[in-house]
């Protein structure tokens, strides 16, 4: 059965009988796409919504792209990138001290800044009173406070421009009925996330604001610092997954022996990334980049005498400085050899050219981002070289996402 006979037989009857059909012959008909072409030029009757619909869902079924989706999947791919730089925008805020600046939280309020120099002075003296300005800057100018402030006021005032640029167009896709029924659970889901992370950011903040235990400063909690990072990933990856499937072609690959386990073997490497770069949240919330800068060894051992002191032991993962360095260490070099030996499988499959290309630039990220790492430790952790290691973590993931979405298994 020929296409245009397919696609005749699967619209109802009725639409037929309103629409002036017989000015071209079905023969003519190459596509999916040509077919709708057509119809959008011609239909004018009450049924024009049934057709469209029905075009629409055999030209999905043929593996093409409808207009729709391409523009849902352009608008997820941008929350993406705001959700990128909201990261980056975080690293920074925490690199230069900024993140305890602002020592309340409003939805709304929060969002107007001081403007005159009487409210850049009253929000001054707010900020002595809290343990950051006693312990760390004690000596801080009220010009210097300004740019602490402006930091962590950019990076709040980020986060709610995500909040408004996901939740204003799924209102208006969900309403034109864009997005699908099974695509409807994650954006809420997605929703769901944003919230939490705004939420979770002040959670975080609040931790920093308390006094310290003897003998340290102030800082923010390293466990809710991780869970802050981790729920910004997890909400980046999804969103990416999504905005990837609605843009992208499925790609079909060849069978090959060895394609069952470069699929699992993509997805446990993808899972080894987004742990590394979690482990590296506990790195930054206890400032465990500033002790044993030297590699590979620490201190010229290759185990430190330190790494087991404190007591509990489990406590040691996740409170030593020590340990926790020297697990970002090992996870760090194991996730560059689960991906080279991940690129070794791939070169035995024969994989379409884009999926070649994610696998390739993968492997060049890691090597570069194993590189950040180690010269951001030798010396001492400079701003640009940390915030640039933190967002090649990032890009690393979402190579690691865009490889492993190019294998999923296309359905029937």
């Amino acid at each position: 059965m020929s296409l245009s006979s397919t696609l005749f037989r699967t619209l109802p009857s009725k639409c037929f009988q309103c629409y002036h059909m017989r000015s071209f012959h079905t023969s003519s008909i190459r596509s999916y796409q040509g077919f709708r072409r057509i119809l959008q030029s011609r239909v004018n009757g009450v049924h024009c919504k049934r057709i469209q619909h029905t075009v629409t869902a055999q030209t999905n079924a043929a593996g093409g792209r409808s207009r729709s989706e391409k523009i849902v999947g352009t608008w997820l791919l941008t929350c993406c990138g705001l959700t990128a730089g909201a990261v980056v925008l975080g690293g920074v805020t925490r690199l230069t001290e900024s993140g305890l600046s602002m020592t309340d939280w409003h939805l709304i309020k929060g969002m107007k800044p001081p403007r005159t120099e009487e409210e850049w002075i009253a929000e001054f003296e707010r900020y002595k009173q809290f343990p950051e300005f006693e312990y760390v800057h004690k000596d801080i100018t009220l010009q210097d406070f300004k740019f602490i402030f402006s930091m962590e006021y950019a990076h709040r005032m980020w986060g709610r421009t995500i909040g408004l640029a996901f939740i204003l167009p799924a209102i208006y896709f969900w309403r034109k009925g864009w997005i699908s029924k099974a695509m409807r659970p994650r954006v809420l889901i997605y929703g769901s996330l944003i919230v939490f992370q705004g939420l979770l950011g002040w959670f975080m903040v609040k931790s920093g604001l308390e006094e310290p235990q003897p003998l340290d400063i102030p800082r923010v909690s390293q466990y809710r610092l991780a869970a802050h990072l981790g729920s910004a990933f997890l909400l980046y990856s999804l969103m990416l997954w999504s905005g990837l499937s609605h843009i992208l072609k499925p790609q079909q690959i060849v069978n090959s022996k060895h394609l069952p386990l470069l699929r699992k073997c993509a997805h446990g490497t993808m899972g080894l990334i987004f742990f590394t770069a979690l482990s590296g949240a506990f790195v930054a919330g206890l400032d465990a980049g500033l002790v044993y800068n030297s590699f590979p060894k620490m201190a010229d051992r290759w185990i430190p005498t330190d790494i087991l002191n404190f007591s509990p032991k489990w406590k040691n993962f996740f409170e030593n400085p020590t340990t926790v360095q020297f697990d970002h260490r090992i996870l760090g070099v194991t996730t560059g050899c689960a991906v080279t030996a991940l690129w070794m499988l791939a070169r035995r499959v024969p994989l379409p050219a884009r999926a070649s290309l994610a696998m390739n630039c993968m492997l060049g990220m890691v090597a570069i981002q194993i590189t950040l790492g180690i010269t951001t430790l030798l010396l001492y952790v400079p701003t640009h070289l940390a915030a640039s290691h933190q967002s090649g973590s990032l890009t690393l993931l979402s190579l690691a996402l865009w490889f492993t979405h190019e294998l999923r298994k296309i359905p029937k």
